[in-house]
């Protein structure tokens, strides 16, 4: 398919998870955009970079991307895959639509410092009006690195190479993007680069540390030692409170012999500040 253009502690456990998901999806307390305005604030940044929206995956799950036109002669392409996004409402309720209030994956993307770069949201995000394949929110909570969601980002991903015409791809995932990306590369041999930043690389021991629900789908940490040969940056924020540094570390270290692998901690960064700021110097000159 080709591209269309309950005591005290339980209380205090409970009220702590609760912020670290808003913190994660909100990113801050501001008022709650809409969905609508969340879309257009996408859409207004793709476009003041020339770059269209894409139409990816099949049906019953649809993803969205935004990219540059194509341009002949180009064999690799760097593919940034967005972070978990606006999910959660609170901890017992998902959201209706978690498309980002803060498009951090878009964000670094549109700051990519040379060669092709191309833009993938994850499941239901950035959707036109309501769609069969976007009623079920365990798509962006519960089933977010399920098998189908991993297979339906190959399939994604596999229309970006052919769009673009190119040979080799960087995977770039972000927050929970970053898992993903990890998963996917897992079973690819057309990637020649993982970069991670502020990533869920222990999506198990991130529910732990967090005391949340468990989640469907394969644990990144668990791939580990498939990406052994793979040239790997793993971005860590110092001050990071919603992914431990320890979970990025643990991850490193379950790879056997990991000499193509880096671990870059970056002094009084946070899980959101400051990445896109500095993203063109921080991004690895391979």
């Amino acid at each position: 398919m080709g591209i269309l253009k309950k005591g005290c502690s339980a209380w205090h456990h409970t009220r702590r998870a609760a912020l670290i998901l808003a913190c994660l999806t909100l990113a801050g307390c501001a008022q709650l955009p809409s969905p609508e305005s969340r879309l257009q604030t996408a859409q207004s940044l793709a476009h003041q970079a020339g770059w269209a929206r894409l139409e990816l995956g099949s049906a019953p799950l649809q993803l969205v991307g935004y990219g540059p036109t194509p341009v002949s002669g180009t064999s690799h392409l760097t593919v940034y895959i967005e972070g978990d996004g606006f999910a959660w409402r609170s901890r017992a309720r998902p959201s209706q639509d978690p498309t980002p209030i803060n498009p951090i994956g878009l964000k670094l993307a549109l700051r990519h410092p040379s060669g092709a770069a191309v833009y993938l949201a994850r499941p239901c995000m950035y959707q036109r009006g309501p769609t069969t394949s976007c009623k079920d929110p365990a798509y962006w909570t519960q089933k977010r690195f399920s098998k189908d969601v991993i297979n339906v980002t190959q399939q994604a991903i596999e229309q970006l190479k052919h769009h673009y015409q190119v040979d080799t791809l960087s995977l770039v995932g972000y927050s929970g993007g970053a898992a993903l990306a990890t998963l996917v590369a897992a079973q690819r041999s057309d990637v020649s680069q993982l970069i991670t930043v502020a990533g869920n690389l222990d999506t198990h021991g991130w529910i732990a540390h967090h005391r949340l629900t468990p989640i469907d789908g394969p644990n990144p940490i668990d791939n580990a030692s498939a990406l052994a040969e793979l040239s790997q940056w793993h971005f860590v924020g110092e001050k990071d409170a919603i992914i431990p540094p320890r979970l990025t570390h643990g991850f490193v270290q379950a790879i056997p012999q990991p000499h193509q692998v880096q671990i870059i901690t970056v002094p009084g960064f946070t899980h959101h500040c400051c990445w896109v700021d500095h993203w063109q110097a921080l991004y690895p000159n391979t």
